[in-house]
């Protein structure tokens, strides 16, 4: 009867936590989360991060394939390290934050792959010039909200950020990671 009991109660539970994420998550947290970037410059690593970005989501991790979701950042809103830097990157030669304020992702595709795993397609935008890229995605359930993570590899020289002097990768490495931390909420 013990046995049986327990079958039971781990059904229950299993069931009411399916119920809890059965409504997609369709907003996201800014202050609980993050969009950084990394690279090389000179041979050393360096690190990077945007204070100011937005994100339009409707994701259920049980159907993954109806997803929809696109995400902006505000460019001028970089945080490069030093103040000189961050006067630096957003100038025509780099971001041309003044032309092109924003980049922006768009979903196209995503897909699960293995439980709580994803692989999301879609294109990036800055610049102007639209490139297609992929990355794998993992969710992780924290109560009410998923955190939703990723990253992926851009090459700079793809959307002309680094212009002029700045154009070879003596200097400035053509690779930047990109790396996000989004907390999602489900909908009301």
């Amino acid at each position: 009867m013990n046995t049986v009991l327990k079958t039971l109660l781990a059904l229950s539970m299993s069931a009411l936590a399916l119920q809890a994420h059965a409504a997609p998550y369709q907003a996201i947290v800014p202050a609980k989360s993050s969009v950084t970037f990394s690279y090389k410059q000179m041979g050393v690593a360096m690190d990077g991060r945007f204070k100011k970005f937005a994100a339009q989501v409707n994701f259920d991790p049980a159907k993954a394939e109806q997803a929809k979701a696109s995400f902006e950042v505000d460019l001028a809103s970089v945080d490069a390290g030093s103040s000189e830097a961050d006067d630096e990157v957003v100038t025509k030669s780099w971001f041309n934050a003044a032309a092109f304020p924003k980049a922006q992702f768009v979903a196209k595709q995503i897909k699960q792959t293995a439980p709580n795993q994803y692989e999301v397609q879609g294109t990036l935008s800055i610049k102007g010039l639209t490139r297609d890229v992929k990355f794998p995605m993992k969710h992780t359930a924290q109560g009410k909200d998923g955190l939703l993570t990723g990253s992926f590899t851009m090459k700079r020289a793809d959307y002309t950020i680094g212009e002029g002097m700045w154009a070879k990768f003596d200097v400035v490495a053509n690779d930047i990671q990109v790396t996000f931390f989004i907390t999602a909420q489900l909908s009301k």
